[in-house]
């Protein structure tokens, strides 16, 4: 009897069948784990990647802005970013500043100035205070020059949570030059409104000349004009030679 038992074994012992089985119940779920991990973070690329053109697309749209942007600008461009980002809720905040670059006394001696700022959401608009800590994240830029900056902010939760990957922020930030006009211009705060003109001396038709100017300044207050008429000469005061 024990030698029987002893010739089952050893024949079970070198028995290969069954083997893709077992080796397939231990491997798969370790493939099922590998699977739903380059998924998850392939999900995660993807809507980083998203929001990313979501953002150059805001700033696209406003760098070919002309007109004056409003309050109601800024609300419909961050529905644009839920449309874009496939974002739902309130989980979108949106903040659109322009800032211009100013060289203060010639050299190198320049400043980052905010112009004007406004954000959607959980964020607050941007100060001057902050512009000394968004320095280093500015292109350089000739004096007088703008730039318009787009940040988004939208709250990732991943369909599986898997070690190290928790719910997070995708935050996108862009810069933007304006195309067709020298300033994003946002109503009452630099669309020219309350602004006191100063008096250049040539005026430009929205000031008053001061007395004796020429009558070809266009000045508003230039009524006195007289026609004159003089012979051309070749800038040193002598009649040209016939």
């Amino acid at each position: 009897m024990t030698a029987l038992i002893k010739k089952y074994l050893s024949r079970f012992s070198r028995d290969e069948k069954g083997d893709v089985t077992v080796e397939a119940m231990i491997v798969f779920p370790a493939l099922l784990v590998i699977f739903a991990a380059t998924w998850v973070y392939f999900d995660v690329m993807r809507q980083q990647t998203i929001n990313q053109k979501a953002n150059y697309t805001i700033g696209d749209i406003l760098s070919r802005e002309t007109e004056i942007v409003t309050e109601d600008y800024i609300d419909n461009a961050r529905n644009l970013v839920f449309h874009l980002a496939q974002a739902e809720g309130d989980d979108v905040d949106l903040r659109i500043s322009v800032v211009q670059y100013n060289v203060n006394g010639g050299g190198n001696n320049g400043s980052y100035d905010l112009v004007w700022s406004k954000a959607r959401g959980d964020w607050n608009a941007l100060t001057q205070g902050d512009m000394g800590t968004y320095t280093p994240r500015l292109p350089v830029m000739a004096s007088g020059d703008q730039t318009i900056v787009v940040e988004t902010r939208d709250w990732y939760e991943p369909t599986l949570h898997l070690a190290g990957l928790d719910a997070f922020d995708i935050s996108t930030y862009s810069f933007t030059r304006p195309r067709f006009a020298p300033q994003v211009i946002f109503e009452g705060i630099n669309d020219g409104s309350g602004k006191q003109w100063g008096n250049n001396g040539w005026g430009n038709g929205d000031q008053d000349a001061p007395g004796g100017s020429l009558c070809n300044n266009n000045a508003e207050n230039s009524t006195d004009c007289t026609t004159t008429t003089t012979k051309p000469t070749n800038g040193k005061g002598k009649k040209k030679q016939s």
